[in-house]
């Protein structure tokens, strides 16, 4: 049996083994890495208070907006070259796009050290530029070397990296916030994991960075941005769903508001991992399927869009009953406010999961600049619902322009992808919807009555389960089949 598991774990068999294999190491790095790193969040959040962790969100989120200029599709057109093809390709492209990611990052740190004073409106945000910028090189490297451990299907490295990297950020800051309980000890304390991060990633891929020189391509440059632009304008239209609202808030609202709106984005980002991870998985078979196969894509698309929606339902439906005792619960009674905007924020689950499989489906088919015109769409109303908003109902307002910029948004990603290739997910959703339905009931009534937030959670999920086992949905056998290594077979397909 220990046999079996370390080659479920650590060997690539078949195609369903490696993407099952992928998906739990996604799984640890992801949700074992948020979870570590919730500790000193949630301490954070509580010891500076809603302004003072309204600072810290704020130069977090301005980190997060300007990695646009520091990756510009390169992460994905390298995961996506490096995954198939011979090793002298693998190398080239990994070459060729690091020196493309040290220029643009080294860039990026100018523009915020030299730029970003002129832009940041809240008391106290300036003194932390410097290390958004070192938050910005440290995170772009070692999210630029975890594309090419993916590219590799060995997402049990990424796992070691993301998970050592949150370790320590937890250890420095609860040292330095202990000592000093202040924005600049939380931003500090970051900066220490994520170098932490990248001198370990550096030791995975230590026998590529030798050959970084020998495999450099000048020619590959002109053909990986003329791929990469449509990512570019697109992710920079896109990060209007995350990072503007917190910086318009900034600028129309309190440092207080920001720091509630942040406390809810946190944990409604955090899910947001879960398509993040099956999106990755998936990556790389999606990439070998296109073009070649469109019946077995289809099938491949469908299974995973379906097994999205099994999860963003109940999330959906438990986070709109159960939002505000959760904000209470996890950051505090001074977060309570920002109950209601995290009750319309879990509603976008709905369109935010099944949007990031048919992005995946899109780039596999060299459709990105599909991707564009919906961002257009979607960043105009984010933009715009923002504007109107806030003043009048403040951070509510904000997640309301969310959830329409993203229904927008990924509405017409749905609508190029079958044109492309004409899936239907509707059929394989309807004992999910029920068992959604029915949890509902069970979520609201406990609730009345009542039943303490974390007991209602526990038992609304068990509830879901056993409406969809006495159901029988396929889904179920699917995921058992998955995940328990003696039941996949080498001869297994999707």
């Amino acid at each position: 049996m220990l046999e079996k598991i370390k080659a479920f774990l650590f060997k690539n068999t078949s195609t369903k083994q490696t993407v099952a294999k992928n998906t739990f190491w996604l799984t640890v790095s992801n949700f074992g890495g948020r979870i570590i790193k919730a500790v000193i969040v949630i301490y954070a959040a509580r010891v500076l208070g809603t302004a003072g962790w309204g600072v810290a969100s704020y130069a977090l989120t301005l980190s997060g907006f300007l990695t646009i200029f520091i990756d510009p599709g390169i992460n994905s057109i390298l995961m996506r070259e490096a995954s198939y093809g011979d090793e002298t390709k693998r190398v080239t492209y990994f070459s060729t796009t690091l020196f493309i990611k040290i220029l643009l990052l080294f860039v990026c740190a100018l523009v915020v050290i030299f730029v970003a004073p002129f832009f940041s409106l809240l008391p106290g945000a300036v003194v932390l530029l410097p290390l958004t910028a070192l938050i910005i090189i440290f995170d772009g490297t070692r999210e630029f070397l975890s594309s090419f451990i993916r590219s590799m299907e060995k997402m049990e490295w990424e796992a070691v990296i993301f998970v050592s990297e949150n370790i320590a950020i937890v250890a420095f800051g609860i040292f330095l916030m202990v000592r000093s309980p202040v924005p600049y000890s939380f931003l500090l304390a970051y900066v220490l994991g994520a170098a932490a991060s990248v001198f370990i990633a550096v030791y995975y891929l230590r026998s590529y960075l030798k050959k970084v020189f020998s495999f450099f391509s000048l020619k590959l440059i002109k053909p990986i941005f003329v791929t990469a632009w449509p990512f570019a304008i697109s992710g920079a239209l896109g990060l209007f769903f995350t990072s503007t609202d917190v910086l318009i808030i900034s600028w129309l609202r309190s440092a207080s508001d920001v720091g509630i709106y942040s406390a809810a984005t946190r944990i409604v980002q955090t899910l947001y991992l879960i398509p993040g991870i099956i999106q990755y998985a998936t990556l790389p078979l999606f990439a070998r399927l296109a073009k070649k196969d469109d019946p077995k894509f289809r099938v491949a698309l469908e299974q995973t869009l379906s097994m999205v929606f099994f999860a963003s339902i109940p999330l959906s439906i438990g986070g709109i009953i159960l939002g505000t005792p959760l904000m209470g619960l996890v950051f505090g009674s001074a977060y309570l406010p920002g109950g209601l905007s995290f009750e319309i924020l879990m509603a976008t689950l709905l369109f935010d999961f099944a949007a990031s499989i048919v992005i995946n489906a899109l780039f596999a088919y060299d459709h990105q600049k599909s991707l564009i015109i919906s961002s257009i769409l979607g960043a105009a109303v984010n933009v715009g619902l923002d504007l109107l908003l806030i003043p009048i109902y403040g951070i509510a307002g904000s997640a309301v322009s969310t959830l329409f910029a993203q229904a927008v948004n990924n509405g017409y990603l749905w609508y190029a992808m079958k044109k492309i290739n004409n899936f239907s997910v509707v059929s394989h959703l309807k004992k999910i919807i029920v068992a959604g339905a029915v949890m509902a009931v069970v979520t609201a009534l406990l609730a009345l009555l009542g039943v303490n937030v974390i007991v209602n959670i526990i038992l609304s999920g068990a509830a879901y389960l056993l409406v969809l086992r006495a159901l029988r949905e396929p889904l179920l056998i699917e995921v058992k089949r998955l995940l328990v290594p003696a039941h996949v077979s080498s001869g297994e397909n999707v």
